[in-house]
């Protein structure tokens, strides 16, 4: 047998089972709160037309020409693994007919692939969360999705994040401010790397967005595009920036913030943590009123935000965050042949009365100290024990393991209520 057939696809992990509260408290917490502020969630395929993402990511970002996932399938469409997220509900919302006339704040969460160099925070396979507001053209709902987001950092236990925000302007307006940085660049042509030599003629803006230590100073002189936005744009991104100072929300300007997807128009953002090294953004998201017209729409205004979900779940780690429900609320001990063979029937009683509650049973059997050993590893509150003595008599002993609190003994048909006691 290949050995490599039995390791998983370079930068596509399992999620184990250690994991999964991290993942199930993100995910239940982003579904609750993005509910709350009235979003509606929808499910998009994990595969579309490459010709969506070429016209709307743009054919000169390094995703389109470096990190798809492209194959013919056997009709000869060329066809793509999703890059991310909001060219396919963009896509959704138009050939469902969602956009006549019509207001949508929608989201959805699962999985897009990008063939990049895996490092930490940066993966071939990655999943996002992922919320976007059709025909509100105010700076209002650009606010209301920051400050979404700023609550979802709260009620997951996230403080080490800041905001960043720039604004892009018109493509009128970009257009200028391009011919601006062109000729700047142009002019220092000399001191531009290869990836920036090869934006330049394509997407000259990505420069400012280059990590090479060796441009920074090049990168910082450069002509700021806050600085060159239309009369309109400065009005959005004033009132933007109003509505965030009236809601306490802390932010930076960063005219180098540009985001790496040609669609973008007026306001972008980006959430970034210091806990992450190098992959260090989080949460990402920006205004994109061209976007539908380019991809067959009507013209309508829209704006959304994509989430890292492996990156949000080690902040969380990182921020010493503990999801509610790891641990069993109850670990059953059985010892014995007798205690064994009546147990599973018992619990599954136990179970019907306390159906709140998360119940474990030792399964495999062992002796009585090493089982209550596993039941305190558990986490579980309490531990039931019935051995062969108990099983005798049909009681059960119920033994706090996290206070100093003493052992009961109770009938089988009392120990829901014993427990619901013992837990209040």
């Amino acid at each position: 047998m290949n050995a490599r057939m039995l390791q998983p696809v370079r930068g596509m992990n399992d999620v184990l089972a250690e994991d999964m509260p991290y993942w199930r408290f993100l995910e239940q917490t982003a579904r609750d709160l993005l509910g709350g502020y009235g979003y509606q969630e929808i499910r998009v395929p994990l595969v579309e037309h490459t010709e969506l993402f070429k016209r709307s990511i743009g054919e000169f970002t390094d995703i389109v020409e470096k990190e798809m996932y492209t194959f013919s399938d056997r009709g000869g469409d060329s066809l793509t693994l999703r890059p991310e997220i909001t060219a396919v509900l963009v896509r959704a919302a138009i050939s469902n007919g969602l956009l006549h006339n019509q207001k949508h704040r929608i989201w959805t969460w699962g999985p897009a692939f990008r063939y990049e160099r895996p490092q930490r925070g940066r993966y071939r396979q990655f999943h996002q969360v992922d919320c976007e507001a059709f025909g509100y053209d105010g700076p209002d709902v650009d606010a209301e999705m920051i400050l979404l987001s700023a609550r979802l950092w709260k009620a997951l236990g996230i403080s080490r994040v800041t905001l960043q925000l720039n604004s892009l302007g018109t493509p009128e307006s970009r257009r200028d401010y391009r011919e601006r940085l062109v000729s700047y660049l142009e002019s220092r042509r000399e001191l531009l790397d290869q990836d920036s030599l090869r934006r330049l003629e394509g997407n000259p803006m990505r420069i400012l967005d280059s990590k090479n230590p060796a441009m920074r100073d090049l990168i910082a002189d450069a002509p700021q595009i806050v600085e060159h936005l239309d009369a309109g744009s400065k009005a959005h991104f004033d009132g933007l920036k109003r509505h965030l100072d009236a809601c306490g929300v802390a932010y930076t300007v960063n005219p180098r913030l540009v985001r790496g997807l040609d669609y973008y128009t007026r306001t972008v953002f980006e959430w970034t943590s210091d806990a992450l090294g190098s992959q260090d953004a989080v949460c990402s998201g920006g205004r994109y009123d061209g976007l539908v017209e380019q991809l067959g729409g009507e013209p309508t205004p829209a704006i959304g935000w994509g989430l890292g979900m492996e990156r949000v779940t080690e902040l969380m780690r990182e921020s010493g965050v503990t999801p509610p429900g790891v641990a069993a609320d109850i670990y059953v001990v059985l010892v014995g042949n007798r205690a064994e063979g009546l147990g599973l029937a018992l619990v599954e009683q136990w179970r019907d009365a306390l159906a709140d509650l998360r119940i474990a049973t030792h399964l495999g059997g062992g002796s009585f100290k090493s089982q209550l050993k596993r039941a305190d590893r558990s986490g579980a509150e309490l531990a039931v024990i019935i051995g062969d003595e108990e099983a005798g008599r049909e009681t059960a002993a119920i033994k706090p393991l996290r206070s100093g609190r003493e052992q009961e003994e109770c009938r089988w048909p009392e120990v829901p209520t014993r427990i619901r006691t013992m837990l209040s």
